[in-house]
């Protein structure tokens, strides 16, 4: 094994290890609270923000006119791993900036920050995976993709769920159905949208919306690039 590769094996570990950790008293709780909110809300108002992220989400993630990178399939992890860091850098300076902007124009902005997120961290993972050596043509790799979003934004409990899947991947994608409306795009809503709630309110409140933004989309970004890293880190090494 590479010199270089010992200290990103010890980090997968610690990370597989997290992932796998069973929920926490706190962890409970909170998702019975947050359980509780959603089954206040009509089920009329469950579909349609269902189908809203959904379309939101396919259209960057299997729409005909995204980039694709030519797969990095040459260098050695060192260096995929030294540019994957310099990528989630840039994309964190982006996302913290259009936070600090949405969050400083009100609610109507404030609400337009959810979109322009979700597409800055697909935009992300794209790059992470063709940096590593992955071909994002590959419909399974989109699907990979979204488990990532999955993991890095999920309850603790849903998370180990997830992370199961992941960890025998190609066993994995050999059952995955080839529509993607078969995709339980109802939990990936309600997962998504428990985890970030809380800190994306904040950032609708006149004053300390901007740096809440600012703050809350920086971090969201560094989280999700973490999780990327270890997540292609499994299936490399």
């Amino acid at each position: 094994m590479q010199t270089y590769n010992i200290h990103p094996l010890q980090e997968l570990k610690s990370w597989q290890k997290e992932m796998q950790r069973k929920p926490s008293f706190t962890n409970r709780l909170a998702k019975k609270l947050q359980t509780k909110m959603n089954s206040l809300l009509p089920e009329k108002v469950h579909k349609a923000i269902t189908v809203a992220i959904k379309q939101m989400v396919r259209v960057v993630l299997f729409g005909a006119g995204i980039t694709t990178s030519k797969p990095n399939t040459e260098d050695s992890l060192e260096i995929k791993e030294k540019a994957v860091l310099e990528r989630i850098k840039m994309y964190r300076t982006t996302a913290a900036a259009e936070g600090g902007i949405t969050g400083a124009g009100g609610i109507l902005l404030g609400l337009a920050d959810f979109p322009l997120l979700v597409g800055i961290k697909l935009k992300l993972l794209f790059d992470i995976a063709a940096l590593y050596g992955f071909d994002t043509k590959d419909y399974k790799e989109r699907i990979f993709i979204l488990y990532i979003m999955q993991l890095a934004f999920s309850s603790q409990e849903e998370r180990r769920n997830v992370y199961l899947k992941m960890e025998n991947w190609k066993e994995h994608a050999q059952q995955l159905p080839d529509d993607i409306n078969q995709y339980d795009w109802r939990t990936f809503q309600q997962e998504y949208r428990d985890y970030i709630d809380l800190a994306k309110m904040a950032q609708l409140i006149p004053i300390i919306g901007a740096p809440v933004g600012i703050v809350v989309n920086y971090r969201l970004i560094k989280k999700l690039g973490k999780t990327a890293m270890n997540a292609y880190r499994m299936r490399l090494l």
